[in-house]
C-alpha cells in the first residue's frame, strides 16, 4: 500500500470514523508534532478522537502528494470550532506508520468573497 493511501485512510479513521482502535494501527509509538499547540505523543490525539469537538467535525480530502516517506494532503475540516478550515498536513512515515506531523491551517473563504474569485479547496 502506498504511503499516500495509508494517510488517506488514516485521516478518514481519525476525523470521519473517529475510531481510536483503528487509529492506533497507524501509529508507531509516540508521534513528533510540529504544530505549536500540540504536545508530542499520542494522548492528545486519543483524547481528541473521543471528544465532543471531534464528534461535530468531518473531513474531506483534496489533493494528496507523496515523496518517499513524506505525504502532504490538502483537506477541508468542517465544524472545526464552528468553522470550516482548510489545512495542509504533512506526515512522515516509517515502515508504513505515522511518526511525525506538521500542519498549516486557515479559515475557508468562499470564492465569491476572495480577491481573485478562486476557490481555496480543490476536490481531487
Amino acid at each position: 500500500m502506498s504511503n499516500a493511501k495509508i494517510i488517506s485512510d488514516y485521516l478518514d479513521v481519525v476525523f470521519n470514523q473517529k475510531d481510536v482502535a483503528k487509529a492506533e494501527t497507524f501509529w508507531a509509538g509516540d508521534m513528533i508534532q510540529h504544530n505549536p499547540s500540540m504536545p508530542n505523543g499520542l494522548d492528545v490525539l486519543r483524547g481528541f478522537i473521543q471528544s465532543p469537538d471531534a464528534q461535530a467535525m468531518s473531513y474531506e480530502q483534496g489533493i494528496i502528494m507523496e515523496d518517499g516517506d513524506y505525504v502532504m494532503v490538502h483537506g477541508r475540516y468542517t465544524g472545526w470550532a464552528g468553522k470550516t478550515m482548510l489545512a495542509v498536513d504533512i506526515f512522515r512515515l516509517e515502515n508504513g506508520k505515522v511518526v511525525e506531523h506538521w500542519d498549516v491551517m486557515q479559515e475557508e473563504v468562499p470564492a465569491a468573497q476572495s480577491a481573485n474569485g478562486h476557490a481555496m479547496f480543490l476536490v481531487k
